[in-house]
């Protein structure tokens, strides 16, 4: 559908003009941004190829690597919940050349869910910039009796010790969530833990468990098929992909756990310059505001960040390090 844009509406010479302007300022422009970028810049990814964070990486670095000047390099390496690229970052220098490009767990809930890690991600690395919200939701199996959050948790209340949840994982936030909602109805519902969303998936469609949370990537086809019934949605905001569906907070129920939202972001080794860090969060943000660039975070589920700064994400870095920590504590989540 066409939208009507400023652009949109620009005369012929009008569009000739700003054209001219941007021929005239784009060397300069370039110039300015291609400080740092000396040789191929390198982005570490925490997942292997092929997966939706890699796939947006890509799609995000062939945009930075005009702004920058230069290649920009995926690095995948998978493995022990993001610590190995989270490592390699780490020990990288602090010049602009390797960023991480991770999630909220490789890259803020790790520290509370390990004793012995070769680094802490809120004082080794240097917050950059987002590129999107990860918002997880609550779905059930179409037997269920519940169609929105007040009848859902009338239901478990009325089904108290009776009731199972899946989640993807020990500690991830769709057991925070659903534990959350456990104890405000009282129900004493017990948690499934699933080595990732796949298996989680299956039971629920198997009937084996009657709810659970997870990715609207791994959801959103069953859900369109009616044999899920997605209920809210963590986070500030809508999704995109299910624009139905409410958050959690218009739902009535604004509690840390349901309020807080993933993110998909990059981040620099400690140390990273002022400067640079700034150059990294204008092409990020000039990256994700393309349209394939916001087409392939909105096909993923995701909620698309084009106005970050390296301060603002390091003030919410700080702000929400301790709320997922006195979480994971409150469900009962013990480092390993």
């Amino acid at each position: 559908m066409a939208h009507d844009t400023p652009l949109a509406r620009c005369s012929r010479r009008q569009l000739l003009a700003m054209a001219a302007g941007a021929a005239a300022a784009g060397p300069l422009h370039a110039q300015a941004q291609a400080g740092f970028a000396t040789r191929p810049v390198r982005v570490v990814v925490p997942f292997a190829a092929g997966g939706a964070t890699d796939v947006i990486t890509r799609v995000l670095g062939e945009h930075m690597a005009r702004r920058f000047g230069q290649p920009v390099v995926v690095d995948n390496k998978p493995g022990a919940a993001g610590l190995i690229a989270g490592e390699a970052v780490v020990k990288s220098a602090p010049d602009g050349m390797t960023a991480l490009l991770g999630t909220t767990s490789t890259m803020l809930t790790n520290k509370y869910l390990y004793q012995k890690t070769a680094y802490d991600p809120l004082t080794d690395l240097t917050p950059l910039v987002r590129v999107c919200l990860a918002p997880i939701a609550l779905v059930v199996s179409a037997d269920v009796p519940a169609r929105n959050m007040q009848e859902f948790m009338a239901w478990i209340r009325a089904n108290k010790g009776r009731l199972s949840y899946g989640s993807y994982g020990i500690g991830s936030h769709g057991q925070l969530a659903c534990a959350t909602l456990s104890d405000i109805a009282g129900a004493d519902m017990s948690h499934v833990a699933y080595k990732g969303e796949a298996p989680m998936v299956q039971d629920l469609l198997g009937g084996q468990i009657k709810m659970g949370m997870g990715s609207l990537l791994s959801l959103k086809a069953h859900i369109d098929a009616g044999k899920l019934r997605a209920l809210a949605m963590t986070g500030p905001r809508r999704v995109p992909l299910l624009p139905d569906v409410p958050t959690f907070a218009e739902a009535g129920y604004p509690q840390d756990a349901l309020a807080l939202v993933g993110w998909l972001a990059i981040a620099g080794p400690k140390g990273m310059p002022a400067q640079v860090a700034r150059q990294w969060a204008e092409a990020a943000n000039q990256a994700v505001a393309s349209r394939d660039g916001m087409a392939r975070i909105i096909a993923a589920g995701f909620v698309p960040v084009d106005d970050d700064t390296p301060e603002k994400f390091a003030r919410l870095w700080a702000q929400e390090a301790p709320i997922w920590g006195r979480l994971l504590q409150a469900a009962g989540v013990q480092p390993t």
